[in-house]
């Protein structure tokens, strides 16, 4: 059970209910919005900047989803796993090439710049501190600087809601009011 109570959209000034609207469009993130909209600057320079990236990508999503769900696995956050693994589905990759997509160098439904964008969340998520020059050779060699800075952030970015959503257990649930949930807390 979520730790932190979720709000809904009438749980909004008005002002910021299309940002809501605008966010489901995007995909079902109610519980995860829900819980970021206990302090309105958190849900809304988050949704805001995320719908903005989403518009004005420079960076094809199959790329971008590879990358998320990557993190997602990695830092095994089942939340960003559930929402993103099939948005990778629709770009190409089989449910269980969602599932295996960390044996990236073997993998059948890769190609070589898939491989690296993966290698390079890895890296992003896991080495950072020592992520060697020759893996941005490669990158430059595919990605202009603008795209490897949108990847870089999405990536590093993800591991921050795989954080966020673990600590606070967000999780996909029907909308519980604050007593429900004292109630299911004391339980």
């Amino acid at each position: 059970m979520t730790r932190i109570t979720r709000k809904s959209r009438d749980d909004l000034p008005a002002a910021e209910q299309p940002l809501w609207d605008r966010m489901l469009a995007a995909g079902d993130f109610a519980d995860q919005a829900g819980v970021m909209a206990q302090r309105l600057p958190i849900f809304s320079q988050t949704w805001a900047l995320l719908l903005q990236l989403g518009q004005e990508a420079v960076l094809p999503k199959r790329y971008t989803e590879l990358a998320i769900v990557t993190v997602s696995l990695l830092n095994e956050c089942e939340y960003c796993i559930d929402h993103h693994g099939p948005k990778l589905q629709v770009e190409g990759l089989s449910a269980d090439g969602v599932r295996t997509l960390l044996d990236y160098a073997n993998h059948p439904e890769l190609n070589e710049l898939d491989r690296l964008v993966v290698e390079y969340a890895i890296a992003v998520t896991r080495n950072w501190s020592q992520t060697r020059d020759e893996i941005f050779a490669r990158l430059h060699q595919h990605f202009s600087e603008a795209q490897i800075v949108e990847l870089t952030w999405r990536t590093a970015l993800c591991g921050a809601f795989n954080r966020f959503n673990d600590i606070l257990q967000v999780q996909t649930a029907p909308l519980a009011s604050p007593a429900a949930n004292e109630t299911a807390a004391q339980a």
